[in-house]
């Protein structure tokens, strides 16, 4: 089998090599997945850039997304079969109930249920562990989720991380999204598409920002109901979004591209909303209007991506509402270089994915 590993955190392209190794034999409780496909997520390229906050293995496996199909599985396994078809959570310890008690000696990603804290010391796919830039994986059987059946491998690729953070953001706090609520998200990257998608399931309203006209009609295309464009240079959009909703404001933000834009999605909320914080898009702003949050009553949220019963939850409403996840390119497995400088360069819109069908 081949792989393709990164010397270390910060190498760059020039550091990710190809390996050949062994198809390893699945022990107790663990199964062995033929990768299909893999996909790519913005943490990716701090990994390469030197500038992802959490540990990285040297030399580790690199991409922690990807499906697969089962090809064996070892002793004491209950939870897969051969054939079955999985895609694999990234994060560790959060099976269910209260996420919590990182061991950071842990090998196995078993993040199940619970709400998300103390990540600083995760086991993570494609970090700490080797992740599923590979033609076969050997997993914990506490990792995988059957995907939907009507999802392509390399549609259901795109979903531990970008899809996943979407739902958590949605539904996974102490005010989950309601039908006839709206939710505003920022620009058209990963997650953003997938909360625009999610919510619409729910029957939300969904009103969304981007930088270009054509832009905005792609996102239209995809249900939003509406789009304010050329954030950029509208330096007060919240102003927008409010009166699109009558002065009111709005339930829930998913902020993706905080703190620079903090401020404004705060100002958007309705009383009561809730603001949602995703990822670590670097940004020299660093102001936070605390009397926002207090005069709002919101409630402010930091995530990382979500449990396995979040994962599971998530995947029955994909495949209720037949959502199909919007993919931009898809590379051969050789290719993989160049899907890593196509993702940095092009600004995709939709997920960039490594077939292997």
């Amino acid at each position: 089998m081949k792989s393709y590993h990164l010397t270390h955190k910060g190498a760059g392209l020039a550091g990710l090599t190809v390996k050949e190794h062994d198809i390893p034999v699945p022990g107790p409780n663990a199964v062995l997945m033929r990768v299909r496909a893999s996909a790519f997520n913005y943490r990716d390229l701090l990994i390469m850039r030197g500038m992802y906050p959490l540990a990285i293995k040297p030399g580790g496996i690199q991409l922690c997304d990807g499906a697969g199909e089962i090809v064996a599985t070892g002793p004491g396994v209950t939870r897969a079969k051969i054939g079955d078809r999985v895609a694999v959570n990234t994060l560790v310890k959060w099976i269910d109930g209260p996420f919590g008690g990182w061991d950071p000696t842990a090998h196995i990603p078993a993040w199940i249920d619970g709400p998300d804290g103390g990540f600083h010391f995760a086991s993570q796919i494609g970090g700490t562990l080797d992740g599923l830039l590979t033609e076969y994986a050997l997993l914990n059987e506490e990792t995988i989720v059957h995907i939907p059946d009507h999802l392509s491998f390399e549609e259901a690729a795109t979903l531990p991380t970008a899809a996943l953070t979407a739902w958590n953001a949605l539904v996974g706090g102490s005010r989950p999204l309601q039908a006839g609520e709206t939710v505003l998200t920022l620009g058209s990257g990963g997650v953003a598409l997938f909360a625009l998608q999610l919510a619409k399931l729910f029957g939300a309203r969904v009103i969304m920002t981007t930088s270009s006209d054509e832009k905005a009609e792609r996102l239209k295309a995809l249900g939003a109901d509406d789009v304010v464009t050329n954030y950029r240079t509208t330096p007060n959009w919240h102003e927008e979004v409010r009166k699109l909703m009558g002065g009111r404001g709005v339930d829930h933000v998913v902020e993706t591209t905080s703190p620079g834009t903090f401020e404004q999605s705060m100002k958007t909320l309705a009383p009561d909303g809730q603001i949602t914080l995703v990822g670590w898009l670097p940004s020299d702003v660093a102001k936070i209007d605390y009397a926002t949050i207090g005069m709002n009553l919101a409630t402010l949220r930091g995530i990382y991506a979500g449990s396995r019963a979040h994962f599971s939850a998530m995947n029955r409403a994909i495949a209720q509402g037949r959502l199909k996840p919007v993919i931009d390119r898809v590379f051969p497995f050789e290719d993989a270089k160049a899907a890593y400088r196509y993702y940095e360069e092009a600004r995709p819109f939709g997920k960039v994915v490594i077939s292997q069908n």
